[in-house]
């Protein structure tokens, strides 16, 4: 199908809100806890365990579990990949360094999304965390 250059592209779907604030097991407000499950990532491994504190926490509320599961496998595949770069010899260092960089950025973002209250999905992690999510 080809598209006029008289109209304009089809917009992307915006993601998801959380609509219902429903407390959670935590006591927290769900965008504060869903938030919460991001920021171990600013250190190695620690939106792992964030993510996987969050999880274990909360058994009932799907925007936390949802940001949570994202977290555990955002975190802990770019924890592989900083793994694998501190073995490569100095060139492994500077991308190191790189990757470092945008694990911050990316913690920091996942976080202000969350904290808005948006289901934001990353490519990968996020399709599988909503399939984990619809096993349980």
């Amino acid at each position: 199908m080809q598209q006029r250059h008289d109209q304009p592209a089809p917009r992307p779907k915006p993601p998801e809100v959380l609509q219902e604030r429903q407390p959670t097991a935590t006591g927290l407000s769900p965008t504060t806890a869903g938030a919460l499950a991001y920021v171990g990532g600013l250190f190695p491994l620690g939106g792992v365990i964030s993510g996987a504190a969050l999880l274990f926490l909360e058994k009932k509320n799907r925007f936390v579990r949802f940001h949570a599961v994202q977290s555990i496998l955002t975190f802990g595949a770019i924890f592989v990949v900083e793994f694998v770069l501190g073995v490569i010899p100095l060139f492994g260092f500077l991308l190191s360094g790189l990757v470092w960089l945008v694990r911050v950025i990316l913690c920091l973002h996942l976080m202000y999304r969350a904290h808005q209250g948006q289901f934001y999905k990353l490519p990968y992690a996020g399709d599988r965390a909503e399939e984990y999510l619809g096993r349980t």
